[in-house]
């Protein structure tokens, strides 16, 4: 029997297959799968369908135009191939497939494993997410490169780079792209870069195209953490096209060549300089539309104006009788103006400010000598004040004391001083301190009061 508790559980279709369709990508973001392709589909969308199957499998499969364009050869059925997928469920038919993003004719071996663990580790940590990305800035000033001193990378570089922007600054940190130790410095010139007090404003790590395990450098977790921690933004531009690198997943733009690279982080100026004049001609352009619509109007509004002989014809003696009732207006209100004319004179000169000064000027003296009494009154009063504190600091000062023939006396041993007899010895030395000197005593007899 089904009970309240069961039902709260029952799912619907469409909610069902959206959380399967959401497991399956979440746990499998990327897979590496490798058969045989059979059931092939070229449609003229560009797009590619077909099957890869083993013994005893099959899954269905698509790889997009743009996809199909950078594969290094042609699918046809029968061809055994691994390619890089991400598995999606199409949720009207509760079907999945995979969405092919790279594929090649033969198995990939060890380095594509490794690679394949690898990446996986970084996507879970989310080192590939977009969140992090970082904008490339549109005009850079100044622009790093992390690559070979030598070979066609650098020089495809500095070509498209002057040939595109003539004035842009690049600096050059050379750097091993292959063998032992290559990981380790392309991470440390990306962190001279950034520790600079005038750092670039893009940083490019390139290296031409070569076999996995000539790209090892840039497929290993030092380079993607580098990579990952720059503060400036990074493209890479690592191999050719159709190579894909654990350094392009984590840095900030993908460029498929080094060429391509410096096209992606410099505007051509050229460009640049033909769209502003574009600009300048369809501004331009505008202001004289603007200007011929507006023509245009006032000639309509001109034609749609009476006569002005028929309207003065007909309006002739309305004319004379609003002009005979203006004048009479008009003497009124000058009339009326020059009374509140006159009033205002009257009030201005009652409120001559010349009549006030006189009475401002007494009132300043009387204040002067007010301030004058009142500030000699409390330097007195402050004088008296100081006087006797002065006499009854006098009166409590020791040296008063001192004055009227009394002595301190103290034991030279430690500067104690003496109240009583007993707190001195025979032969003691002790220091007597008068008004005006000291004096030096030895103790001969010490008379102490029983």
């Amino acid at each position: 029997m089904t009970n309240k508790q069961d039902l709260a559980h029952i799912h619907t279709v469409s909610g069902l297959t959206r959380e399967i369709k959401s497991l399956l990508e979440e746990h499998y973001p990327f897979v590496w799968i490798t058969g045989e392709i059979s059931n092939l589909a070229l449609p003229a969308s560009g797009h590619a369908y077909f099957s890869l199957k083993d013994d005893n499998a099959i899954i269905n499969c698509v790889i997009f135009k743009n996809q199909k364009k950078r594969l290094p050869f042609n699918p046809e059925n029968g061809i055994k191939v691994t390619g890089l997928g991400r598995i999606s469920l199409y949720e009207p038919r509760g079907s999945y497939q995979l969405i092919i993003e790279h594929m090649t004719p033969e198995g990939a071996g060890n380095l594509q494993v490794q690679f394949e663990q690898l990446k996986k580790q970084l996507y879970q940590e989310g080192l590939f997410d977009e969140a992090y990305k970082k904008e490339i800035p549109f005009l850079p000033r100044k622009i790093g490169i992390v690559t070979s001193p030598t070979g066609a990378v650098i020089r495809d570089i500095i070509h498209v780079s002057t040939r595109r922007f003539p004035t842009v600054h690049l600096e050059i940190f050379p750097v091993k792209v292959q063998g032992d130790g290559a990981e380790n410095e392309i991470k440390r010139a990306i962190e001279i870069f950034n520790g600079r007090q005038n750092p670039p404003d893009v940083i490019i790590v390139a290296r031409g195209g070569g076999s996995l395990e000539d790209l090892t450098p840039f497929n290993s977790e030092t380079v993607a953490r580098g990579v990952f921690d720059s503060e400036i933004p990074i493209v890479s531009a690592v191999g050719h096209e159709t190579d894909y690198t654990i350094c392009d997943f984590v840095a900030d733009l993908r460029a498929p060549t080094p060429s391509a690279a410096a096209e992606l982080a410099l505007p051509e100026k050229q460009v640049l300089n033909h769209t502003i004049r574009v600009w300048e001609e369809r501004l331009d352009s505008a202001f004289q539309n603007q200007i011929t619509r507006a023509r245009k109007a006032v000639n309509e509004l001109n034609g749609r104006l009476k006569n002005p002989l028929s309207l003065v014809q007909d309006m002739r003696l309305k004319l004379d009788d609003l002009a005979q009732r203006l004048n009479g207006g008009m003497d009124r209100i000058v009339s009326n103006r020059r009374k509140h004319l006159g009033w205002i004179d009257n009030a201005l000169l009652a409120a001559n400010p010349q009549k006030r000064i006189p009475g401002h000027r007494e009132d300043t003296e009387q204040l002067t000598i007010r301030l004058s009494h009142a500030m000699a009154n409390l330097i007195k009063r402050q004088r008296a004040s100081l006087c006797g504190a002065q006499s009854n600091l006098d009166a409590l000062s020791p040296m008063a004391v001192l004055d009227r023939g009394y002595s301190i006396s103290r034991r030279c041993r430690d500067n104690h001083i003496l109240r009583v007899a007993s707190e001195v010895d025979i032969g003691d030395d002790v220091e007597v301190i008068l008004s005006r000197g000291r004096i030096l005593c030895r103790v001969e007899q010490n008379e102490i009061e029983k």
